[in-house]
């Protein structure tokens, strides 16, 4: 199970880090943390020593009721970033968080390899044309609506079945359009209630039947913090308890704000299936 990132063959049958770097002044954890170049640099640096195999870079906050960010400003936000970081550490492999098709496309010119999709085309409908001219994987997500409406979009029948057939399709749509490389990502928190997180979280293993890489992205997320009655500040014990089940339960990627802890998970796990 191989991912080829600009030529790169990333083997994702053992699991792997993707770090969240957001460059939005609005996140829900670390908004406006990471706005200069020194702290950007910094905290890619220690990302990649600690264990990371790939950087997400984000520029629109897509959590729940975010402001909207024009493509242009998106633009503005993203580009200097990618630019920044692949200067000064080029084998770096970049993916870039965005639903805009011009966006994917810039970035991917400066250097970037992934293309991180919270709404798997929904949202420009030139998005998998895009990826398959530019030939780079691409993280299909399941959501309902836009990050402002998501949370009325909550009534499902069954869950699971609900994303088995979402990711059907769009895996369908995207394979048919030339797109090799496809990671499905079941968007915890996007368009799901509390309840619903977890109902999915424990059936994860099912998506396993898509035959893709599955990425994992639960870090320090609300479905954590307000079960705890807590805050994102605290969810990190509750989030590692999530990373070792999600391991457990088939997980490829683990999309996260501790690099340090996803790996030390990942290393006990590894022992354990060893």
């Amino acid at each position: 199970m191989t991912i080829n990132c600009k030529g790169q063959l990333i083997d994702l049958s053992k699991p792997k880090i993707m770090a969240i770097l957001n460059v939005t002044p609005d996140s829900f954890f670390d908004g406006g943390k990471y706005s200069n170049e020194k702290n950007i640099l910094d905290h890619v640096e220690k990302c990649l020593v600690d264990g990371a195999t790939f950087i997400d870079v984000g520029a629109y906050s897509s959590r729940p009721g975010a402001s909207e960010v024009t493509e242009n400003m998106e633009l503005l936000r993203i580009l200097p970033i990618v630019k920044l970081i692949i200067n000064k550490f080029p084998e770096t492999i970049l993916s870039i968080d965005t639903f805009r098709s011009e966006v994917a496309s810039a970035c991917v010119q400066e250097g970037a390899a992934i293309i991180n999709d919270i709404s798997s085309g929904q949202l420009d409908d030139k998005m998998m044309d895009t990826i398959a001219r530019l030939n780079v994987p691409y993280i299909l997500m399941h959501m309902r609506g836009t990050p402002k409406t998501m949370l009325s979009k909550t009534e499902y029948d069954d869950i699971v079945q609900n994303l088995l057939h979402f990711f059907s399709e769009k895996v369908g749509i995207a394979q048919s359009k030339g797109i090799r490389d496809i990671i499905i990502d079941p968007g915890f928190g996007f368009a799901k209630n509390l309840e619903q997180n977890y109902v999915l979280f424990s059936k994860i293993e099912q998506l396993k039947t898509i035959e893709l890489p599955i990425l994992l992205g639960i870090s320090r997320k609300s479905m954590i913090y307000k079960l705890l009655d807590t805050t994102a500040e605290y969810a990190l014990n509750g989030t590692s308890a999530l990373h070792m089940l999600g391991l457990y339960k088939g997980a490829n990627i683990l999309r996260v704000h501790d690099v340090k802890e996803a790996m030390e998970c990942i290393k006990i796990h590894n022992q354990l299936i060893s």
